[in-house]
This record gives C-alpha cells, structure tokens and sequence, in this order.
C-alpha cells in the first residue's frame, strides 16, 4: 500500500480492531467495528448539534479542539447536579466518560477532532433552554 495525504476534513477515519487503519466518505457506514476519528470544521452550533445531547454507550469520546475555542458539557448524572463546563481552548482536549450525555457549544469557529466507538451512540433532543 501507498501512503497518500487524507483530508481529515472530508473524510472519516476507521481504526480497526484488527489493527488496520482505513479512511473513506462522510457517509461511510456507521456499523463498522473498531474506533472512529472525525475532524471538522464548525462555525455555528448546527455543526456541533448544540441543541441536542450525544452519548457513546461503548467507549470514551476524545473531544479535541483543534483552532478555536469551545465549550463541552457533561449532563448532570444526578436531578440535583449541575451541568458540568469544560472550556476547551485551541490544542487542547477532553475525555468524555464512557456512557456520559455531553454537548458542545462554541465560542468561535472552531476545528474539531473527536475518537470515539460510534456504535450504539445516539442523540437527545434538549429540552432546557
């Protein structure tokens, strides 16, 4: 195999659990097994689906901004608890515990990268202001 350049902005990075590393489509199928590295450009919250909580009921999320700054947030795992803020400034990161509601709002325009096992992840609507 030839090493080529990848757009990390156009495409999807699969690390298999075999150990191969493959890069395809956006629209690449969201079934396939092993850990799943995404960039992206994000200017409004549409493109971080502010409006909505994401979990990843497999594995951790590496939440990483890469120019910009932003703000993650944990939902409370408790009625009693608060929403926890991580401010993530350009060259920095945060992990997402495995299971653990989050959401993204952003600062500024953003580049992000996330690593994470999409299987079984899913979106909730929020329904706080």
């Amino acid at each position: 195999m030839t090493a080529a350049p990848i757009d990390l902005f156009a495409s999807v990075v699969h690390l298999h659990q075999g150990g191969e590393i493959h890069a395809g489509r956006r629209a690449a199928d969201p079934g396939l097994d092993g850990w799943r590295l995404t960039a992206f450009h994000a200017k409004t919250g549409a493109d971080v689906h502010a409006d909505h909580w994401e979990v990843h009921p497999e594995a951790e999320e590496i939440v990483s901004c890469l120019i910009g700054k932003m703000r993650l947030y944990l939902r409370p795992e408790r009625p009693d608890q608060e929403e926890e803020e991580i401010r993530l400034l350009a060259g920095t990161a945060a992990i997402v515990p495995r299971g653990r509601w989050h959401r993204i709002e952003l600062d500024i325009p953003s580049n992000i990268m996330t690593v994470t096992l999409p299987h079984g992840s899913r979106l909730e609507k929020r329904t706080e202001p």
